[in-house]
Formats: structure tokens, C-alpha cells, sequence
């Protein structure tokens, strides 16, 4: 056989395992997966998160978006939560990262360090599976659906800046390179659609969008997918040359509540980045999106069908792994 015929036959059977790998992952998480070691692992995850968010709502859009990027780079292995040290620059300081906020790393650091308080669970509960139940639990409190979540990950042996690039979605990315990049995990065009509903909540900062409303095009300064009211009051808060702090409600209408009214807004032309508004321009995805807009069941049992799926990504098992005594650090 020659060197070219080998390289295929490796290169295949590689492939092989990679495409059936999610339902080997799927089979060794499990939703009991502590009911031995550590039996009271929701509760004890779900006090902290309650507390969190009586201080600051922002601990609610904060640790969602951090279970996307989390799983999104090396897979769901809590490797987002490393700090960087002199010799290497961890993910959480990667540019596509520095608009993660605190409240989510320190729901999972203070979940973490209730769960290792019990002497029996000391130790046992992975970093990666306390922010899969925290995630859950910040999307129940602020509204949305509960659900099972599949528990048995490791924690990544590692985390670098240099692996993100690329591997996150972008405001401005149409409906082709999100289901490419989608794709890439496993997930499908409506898994994308209901993960990005997860634009019900939370914020973002004005230079994400400012193209959409000042230079679109020579021709249309403003997005013409933008409903006009809105782009006026984008300008009003977003004012060329604002300070690039200065936060904005991805949801204009219940900023506040995991819901369908993310559907509702995009038939009005008030996705906020472009990424979002495309999902209803697009004929491809439009259908989904209207749907969605008139049926919150439905949305709501694609959105736990598409984040079990998202969990599943990159799990880390076996000799890839380990459970890290202090989520912000190696052990």
C-alpha cells in the first residue's frame, strides 16, 4: 500500500471516530452521573447561582455566554475559566473573550467552592459540570425552561488564546458561515436558530453593531434590514465616538426574560447584530424563526434539545481530563 493510500485509510478512520464520537460522549454522560459521590451536586450549584443573581442579574446572560465559549473552544471542558500565568495566555484572554464578564467565572468558582465544602463531594465534581447546571439554572431563573442536564465531563488540561481564533461566532457572520460553523459541532441549522435565541438576554457593547448603523454601505449608510425606529434610537445611545463600554440590551423589549419575543423582534427588523437579523431575512431560516415567534413551546423544546447537544461537545473523558481542585488553575 502506499504512503498516500495509508494517509486515506488513516485520514478516513480518523474521521470515522470523530463522526461518532458525539453518541459514545452522549452515552457516558449521564443525568444521575454524582447520585453515589455527590447526590445533592444541583442543589448545592443552584444556592449559589440563586444568591449570585439576588446580587447582580448580570450573573444570568453572564454564565450562558460563558458555556458558549466555553464549549465552542476545545469543547465544554471549563478550559474559558483558566487564568493566564507568565508562560501562557489562557482563552479568557483572547479578544473575542475580554467582554466575558466576572459574574460568570465567579458563579462557577463560588458553586465550585460550596460543592468541594461537603467532605463527600470534595474533589469529585468537575468545573466543566458545575457551569452546565449553573447554565441551567440562570436560564430557569430568568424565565426559560428546565431541564435534565447530562453531567460527567472532565476539565480541560488545557487552555490558550491562541485556540480561539476563529472558532467563535461574529456579529456580522451570515446564515452560510453560521451553520458552517455550527456544523463543525455537530449542530444543525435549527440548533443554531434556538442557541441563538440566547440574544433574549444580556447585552452588548456599541462597536459590535456601529457598521450596521453609520457605514453599512455607500449606499446605505444604515442597514436597510434595521427597522428604521430602532436604528434611530441605536444612534441615540451608540453615538459615533462613544465610549466602547457603554452597554446595550441585545433584546430591546424584555431584556430581562428568556422568552420568544427574540423570534418576535427579528420579524420587526430589530436583531441587533447582524448575525441575528439574518436568521429572519435569509428564506432559509426565516420559516424557523416564525414559527418560533408564535409558539414558545415549540422554540422552547428546540432550545433544550439544542443545548443537550451543545453540551455534548468536546467532552473531555478518561486520561483527557481531570477534575480541577481550583477551576481558575491546572492542578
Amino acid at each position: 500500500m502506499g504512503h498516500l493510500q495509508v494517509f486515506i485509510v488513516s485520514f478516513l478512520s480518523i474521521s470515522c471516530v470523530s463522526i461518532f464520537m458525539p453518541n459514545l460522549v452522549a452515552a457516558q454522560l449521564k443525568t444521575n452521573f454524582y447520585a453515589q459521590t455527590c447526590p445533592n451536586v444541583e442543589s448545592i450549584v443552584r444556592n449559589v447561582v440563586n444568591q449570585k443573581f439576588k446580587q447582580t442579574f448580570v450573573t444570568i446572560p453572564a454564565v450562558l455566554r460563558l458555556f458558549f465559549h466555553d464549549c465552542f473552544v476545545e469543547g465544554c471542558d471549563a478550559s474559558v475559566i483558566i487564568a493566564s500565568t507568565s508562560g501562557n495566555t489562557a482563552e479568557k484572554d483572547h479578544p473575542d473573550n475580554l467582554s466575558l464578564a466576572g459574574d460568570g467565572f465567579d458563579t462557577v468558582i463560588k458553586a465550585k467552592a460550596a460543592v468541594d465544602a461537603i467532605p463527600s463531594c470534595k474533589n469529585k465534581v468537575s468545573c466543566a459540570d458545575i457551569l452546565a447546571l449553573a447554565t441551567r439554572d440562570v436560564i430557569q431563573l430568568s424565565g426559560g425552561p428546565g431541564y435534565a442536564v447530562e453531567l460527567g465531563r472532565l476539565d480541560g488540561l488545557t487552555s490558550k488564546s491562541s485556540n480561539v481564533g476563529g472558532n467563535l461566532p461574529k456579529p456580522t457572520f451570515n446564515l452560510d458561515q453560521l451553520n458552517t460553523m455550527f456544523a463543525s459541532h455537530g449542530l444543525n441549522q435549527a440548533d443554531m436558530i434556538a442557541l441563538s435565541a440566547a440574544h433574549t438576554l444580556g447585552f452588548s457593547h456599541c462597536d459590535q453593531f456601529s457598521n450596521r448603523i453609520f457605514n453599512f454601505s455607500p449606499k446605505n449608510p444604515v442597514d436597510p434590514s434595521v427597522n428604521k425606529t430602532y436604528a434611530a434610537q441605536l444612534q441615540q445611545m451608540c453615538p459615533k465616538n462613544v465610549d466602547p463600554r457603554i452597554a446595550i440590551n441585545m433584546d430591546p423589549i424584555t431584556p430581562r426574560a428568556f422568552d420568544n419575543v427574540y423570534f418576535q423582534n427579528l420579524q420587526k427588523g430589530m436583531g441587533l447584530f447582524t448575525s441575528d437579523q439574518v436568521l429572519f431575512t435569509d428564506q432559509r431560516s426565516k420559516g424557523t424563526v416564525d414559527l418560533w415567534a408564535s409558539n414558545s413551546k415549540v422554540f422552547q423544546t428546540a432550545f433544550v434539545n439544542a443545548m443537550t447537544k451543545l453540551g455534548r461537545v468536546g467532552v473531555k473523558t478518561g486520561k483527557n481530563g481531570n477534575i480541577r481542585i481550583d477551576c481558575g488553575a491546572f492542578n
